[in-house]
């Protein structure tokens, strides 16, 4: 089973704009009568799936889809649909994933932000959505859009770039270039080496590694190294500095599965009642 880290969340420099004292162009047309708060947004969303409550954090995505709509603030609905194509994606809705997926290209042309960042991070997500859905052909051109833009923008320790080269790397496997596809999980791998808190994300890694040496070499002749990922993706995941937090919580049910495909049923059970304790707690 291929698990791939959560979308590419919003940072600072997709939603924080430089505001006039006196906005003199409210009459314009296609110029915003005001900006949401993409900031609180993005912690309200946290919240909900804190609490793993999917129905509530739609709810409040497209309360503010809907206001940012209204008051023409374009990349403010740029931002949220890049949320919520993410929202769909973990849901299993196709449909309304793709929806989001057509919108936001159709912003990022009319606002002519093809070459940079914040549309850097939609390109992840879309082609992370074609990937999910089994169309990883379709998406692995976005992320190939993608990284000559997170390569020349980000530190080499940026979390977003170890997300880059790990979800590229499920979608060469998934198109049996696992070569490439390894390669990338080791450099997936370096970076998150390098950033704080990084152990969940490298444990995630180090999973689809398993699942790529099984479906590269046969479980049997790859049976020693696919254990030895388990046993460090488990260390990782339990490194006591993690917050137990919601986040936490989604990668350990997230991972559970692969530990009781290859037989690790103990560590799978462990892992979803710590889950499940966590969400009745949060």
């Amino acid at each position: 089973m291929n698990l791939t880290n959560d979308h590419e969340p919003l940072q600072a420099q997709d939603y924080e704009e430089p505001r006039c004292l006196l906005n003199m162009n409210n009459g314009l047309k296609n110029v915003p009568e005001r900006n949401v708060p993409l900031g609180r947004i993005v912690q309200k969303l946290d919240e909900y799936l804190a609490r793993d409550d999917w129905a509530g954090a739609e709810r409040h995505l497209n309360y503010w889809l809907a206001d940012a709509e209204a008051c023409r603030d374009r990349k403010g609905v740029l931002a949220i649909e890049g949320e919520r194509m993410g929202l769909f994606r973990k849901r299993g809705r196709e449909a309304d994933a793709m929806k989001a997926v057509e919108h936001a290209l159709a912003l990022i042309r009319e606002l002519s932000m093809e070459d940079s960042l914040t549309a850097a991070t939609t390109y992840v997500n879309i082609a992370t959505v074609y990937k999910t859905f089994g169309r990883a052909d379709q998406g692995l051109p976005y992320f190939e859009k993608a990284r000559p833009i997170y390569e020349a923008a980000l530190r080499p320790d940026d979390a977003r770039l170890g997300g880059l080269y790990n979800n590229t790397a499920l979608a060469l496997a998934d198109l049996g270039r696992y070569e490439e596809a390894e390669a990338y999980y080791r450099k997936a791998l370096s970076v998150m080496d390098q950033v704080p808190g990084g152990e969940a994300e490298q444990a995630i890694t180090k999973l689809n590694l398993a699942d790529l040496k099984a479906a590269r070499f046969g479980y049997e002749a790859a049976e020693e190294e696919i254990q030895s990922l388990l046993d460090e993706a488990r260390t990782l995941l339990d490194t006591p500095s993690l917050p137990r937090n919601g986040y936490y919580a989604f990668v350990l049910t997230s991972c559970a599965p692969t530990f009781r495909l290859f037989g690790r049923f103990a560590d799978a059970d462990e892992l979803e009642e710590t889950a499940q304790a966590i969400y009745r707690n949060v």
